[in-house]
């Protein structure tokens, strides 16, 4: 049985880890919200100026019904996709994995119902993580950082799935 202390120190290096992945997590779909986000502009803009132009509305009505099946498109596509909420639940999980993070630090002597309780508020947090949402170059990378210190089985099960795919390429 590991001692408190190492527990303690593993826990750390478990969180400052989701830390990491959640917050290139929520990077990654803040990139993807952006990518809707500019056809739904540039459709608007153009549909206002195709509007403008002409002053005959029958000249204008099959550019307009095709600029609006387009934004509705993007608009059900993005939809489905909820990147805006994947962005949000991403960056509150980083941002409470921090805080965590910063209670295990600085508390100067952590007892074990301390820990139990700190234990439980991590183990909350990692069912939260939508860990098939994230893109496992993340994964990997944030593996890759840290590979000399403790971090979730979610994470390291992705280390030993891309060793097996490598091996089987190279046979």
């Amino acid at each position: 049985m590991l001692s408190l202390p190492e527990r303690t120190e593993k826990l750390l290096s478990k969180t400052e880890s989701m830390v990491l992945l959640c917050s290139k997590a929520s990077g990654y779909w803040s990139m993807i919200k952006f990518a809707f986000n500019i056809p739904l502009v540039l459709t608007s803009s153009a549909m206002c100026i195709i509007n403008s132009v002409s002053e005959d509305a029958n000249v204008v009505k099959v550019p307009n019904i095709v600029v609006n099946a387009i934004s509705v498109l993007i608009m059900s596509l993005n939809n489905s996709i909820k990147a805006s909420e994947k962005c949000d639940l991403f960056r509150r999980l980083s941002q409470q994995f921090l805080l965590l993070a910063g209670q295990i630090e600085n508390d100067n002597e952590i007892t074990d119902s301390d820990f139990q309780l700190i234990s439980l508020k991590y183990e909350n947090l990692i069912n939260d993580v939508l860990f098939e949402e994230i893109p496992q170059r993340y994964k990997l990378q944030v593996a890759e950082s840290f590979k000399n210190s403790v971090i979730p089985l979610q994470i390291n099960g992705t280390i030993v799935n891309n060793i097996k795919v490598e091996i089987v390429k190279m046979v």
